[in-house]
């Protein structure tokens, strides 16, 4: 999307806030301004550099591992689990320690609060579009659990950015991930602005763990729907990995059916459906008159799912995606477009292989029938029931 189009003030401005709570202020997602965002991005772009992804290939397998050992506790052939809630779970520890240095441990501590913080947030900026609703009876402990769980996760972002700034400055070895890249590149600027560093931890915290869980849950869910993909899918995992438990980062490169069917799970269920320009003066786009001061929505969902730029656009192919097949020009952009497209795009691409191929590798799994497969509008688009599975292993 091009700069002289910005995002529309009014509705990045009712998610920059919950409730009267500061959630996510003007960070990477919701400032609309160009160079504010430019400033901010320049800072960020070092820490999602092709030296630095690589280097995060031993945690990706770190805790993808510890989420194969979490499913196979379950893999019984007959308990029954969601899988939505486990891949939430596991890239939440995996943000938490590639980009803040926190040992969440989500994955094996059921009483962490940060699972239902995030699900509250998300939940807080899909209700606070209703008029009044803080108003309405019944829904002050909503509004509530909201706001407390927007502080919870400030605090808990406050007290990391002021561990990890003493150790800066003190000259103590710190990891160079998001939030020293973060702190350091504010080191350099003139003013300092404590409350923005918050809203891109917030940022980075939430949207890098959601969109990639929900992404996972779908695939798993589609590949069960289609058993000859899941085959096909299977046979190439073998061959490239093997029985290895570590997957290096040029297996990825290797793992093209998993590069296809992961972007073709995005075309049809994108966990974040499109977004939003305003256009200040008027134009004529295809002979259809935009006037000045209108917002246009452009939503990757619906036109992932037109006829006139997929055929068949219902079916799960991930073929669409092959080396020699016709690329989706501006119809196809899960991660958006132009210079504000999704700075860890690569970053979730390289975590959801890695998490899918350990999958694949190790277990056989199945839909628990008679749950829905619809989408659930949450901030995010997720699965409605959450992807109910039983697993074997393989």
């Amino acid at each position: 999307m091009s700069p002289q189009y910005p995002k529309d003030r009014l509705v990045y401005g009712r998610i920059s806030n919950l409730f009267g709570e500061r959630f996510i202020g003007n960070g990477l997602v919701t400032v609309c301004n160009h160079e504010h965002w430019h400033k901010q991005r320049k800072i960020m772009d070092p820490a999602f550099s092709r030296t630095y992804l690589i280097g995060l290939m031993d945690t990706f397998n770190e805790k993808a591992e510890e989420l194969m050992e979490k499913l196979e506790e379950k893999a019984d052939g007959k308990k029954e689990f969601s899988m939505l809630k486990m891949m939430n779970r596991v890239t939440m520890d995996i943000i938490a320690k590639v980009a803040f240095g926190l040992e969440l441990n989500a994955l094996s501590n059921d009483q962490t609060p940060f699972p239902h913080a995030v699900t509250m947030v998300l939940e807080g900026m899909t209700k606070q579009r209703i008029p009044f609703i803080r108003y309405m009876p019944g829904k002050q402990k909503l509004v509530k659990e909201v706001k407390e769980s927007v502080r919870l996760l400030r605090r808990v972002g406050k007290e990391c950015i002021d561990q990890r700034r003493e150790a800066i400055q003190s000259g103590k070895e710190v990891t160079m991930d998001i939030l020293t890249q973060i702190l350091k590149g504010d080191a350099l600027e003139e003013t300092r602005d404590d409350e923005n560093i918050l809203d891109n931890f917030i940022t980075f915290f939430v949207a890098g763990h959601e969109t990639t869980a929900n992404q996972l849950s779908f695939t798993v869910m589609a590949l069960a729907q289609h058993p000859e993909i899941l085959e096909r899918l299977q046979a190439e995992v073998d061959e490239v990995l093997g029985a290895k438990r570590d997957i290096d980062y040029e297996d990825l490169g290797k793992l093209t059916y998993l590069s296809q069917v992961l972007k073709e799970s995005l075309r049809l269920y994108p966990p974040v459906p499109g977004t939003l320009r305003w256009m200040e003066k008027e134009h004529v786009i295809n002979g259809i008159r935009i006037p000045a001061n209108t917002t246009l929505v452009f939503s990757t969902y619906i036109m992932g799912r037109m006829e006139r730029y997929f055929k068949d656009p219902f079916t799960f192919n991930p073929d669409r995606f092959s080396k020699d097949a016709p690329k989706p020009y501006y119809c196809y952009f899960p991660f958006s477009l132009g210079p504000r497209s999704c700075i860890g795009q690569v970053f979730a691409q390289m975590e959801a292989k890695v998490v899918m191929a350990k999958l694949l590798q190790r277990f056989e799994f199945q839909l628990v029938p008679g749950q829905s497969f619809k989408l659930l509008e949450a901030g995010t688009f997720r699965p409605l029931d959450g992807v109910m599975c039983k697993l074997k292993p393989r």
